[in-house]
């Protein structure tokens, strides 16, 4: 469990099971918080984060005890400079307290490290202007969920406390209509299903995510099959159950059927892409990011009440490649 109270300090309240005793203090903390990297971790162990029964942990080497508690404080993040900036959206709805668009692959929603500016955050403090009447105690639109950078679609962000509360109540009830199009290698069997599997941070690479046995939470994908291209790959029709990172990704792959472009999660089909034409070969093995596309948002108004649902067509990329599949 976990105490935290605005921009106060998260503290991570945790007991060692009989089944992790022996692990790596690092790794103990890893499983149990997937959201934290094992390198974050060790960071907040050595500013001396993590306490425990004897005092201050000092070793992210050393090895649990079954029964052992920790306490470990995460300070909050360091607030990056928000500036408004002029980029096109394509705005779906509108109205005072919240806004729908349909944004585009290449999109980074929110500023980050590595990408600092020309985020969809700020083109929508640029957009809303005086509109944003505040987040908590920041002017700034409420994200309640978010879509890869390369991966199109369907969002919803909120411009007022109410509505933002409201909305994240929503998506923690998974009272929330999200349907998504994939374009996959290979035809799932059966053609329609329903895919689980708990997802948490990759024990081999912590920049993934990954179904794993241990830790995670969960995650239920149904799927069905909307068209297929031979034996060579599918249009499928994923709902999401639950919201977790790059769970439709992760799950697809997992089940043998990787997104057509995913660097991440895709696996080699050189034999595959051998038996495929010339033309659909290329298209295939040029095409620049996940085919992945939010299709279909569905909510009730967080202040009006209302049931609302926004469509969006696949984008002429994966419409394209598509395409070339069905022609083959």
């Amino acid at each position: 469990m976990n105490d935290s109270t605005g921009d106060d300090p998260v503290q991570h309240h945790l007991t060692v099971a009989p089944a992790q005793a022996g692990m790596r203090l690092d790794r103990f903390l890893a499983e149990s918080l997937p959201d934290l990297s094992r390198t974050r971790l060790r960071g907040l162990i050595d500013a001396g984060r993590l306490e425990g029964e004897a005092g201050t942990a000092a070793d992210p080497a050393a090895k649990t005890r079954a029964g052992q508690r920790w306490v470990l404080t995460v300070p909050p993040a360091e607030e990056l400079s928000l500036e408004p900036q002029s980029i096109p959206l394509d705005i779906l709805y509108e109205d005072n307290h919240l806004i729908v668009i349909d944004k585009p692959a290449g999109l980074v929603v929110h500023p980050a490290p590595g990408n600092p500016d020309r985020t969809l955050v700020n083109a929508l403090l640029a957009h809303c202007g005086d509109g944003l009447t505040g987040i908590g105690n920041a002017r700034r639109p409420g994200i309640v969920h978010r879509l890869d950078k390369d991966t199109s679609g369907v969002m919803v962000a909120a411009k007022t406390d109410v509505a933002h509360k409201g909305l994240v109540a929503q998506f923690a009830a998974h009272d929330i209509d999200r349907v998504y199009r994939a374009l996959a290698w290979g035809v799932p069997v059966p053609p329609a299903g329903e895919i689980t599997g708990n997802i948490g941070r990759s024990p081999a690479d912590r920049k993934k995510m990954a179904v794993v046995a241990r830790g995670g939470r969960p995650a239920i994908t149904r799927y069905r099959v909307v068209e297929r291209f031979g034996e060579a790959a599918s249009l499928i029709e994923c709902r999401l159950l639950t919201g977790r990172t790059h769970q439709i990704r992760v799950h697809l792959s997992v089940k043998g059927h990787p997104l057509i472009g995913d660097g991440v999660y895709g696996v080699s089909r050189k034999r595959k892409m051998a038996a495929l034409p010339e033309a659909v070969r290329a298209a295939a093995a040029g095409f620049p990011r996940q085919a992945l596309h939010a299709c279909r948002l569905g909510f009730r108004h967080p202040v009006t009440g209302e049931t609302l649902s926004f469509e969006s067509a696949l984008p002429p990329d994966i419409a394209a490649l598509a395409a070339c599949f069905k022609n083959m």
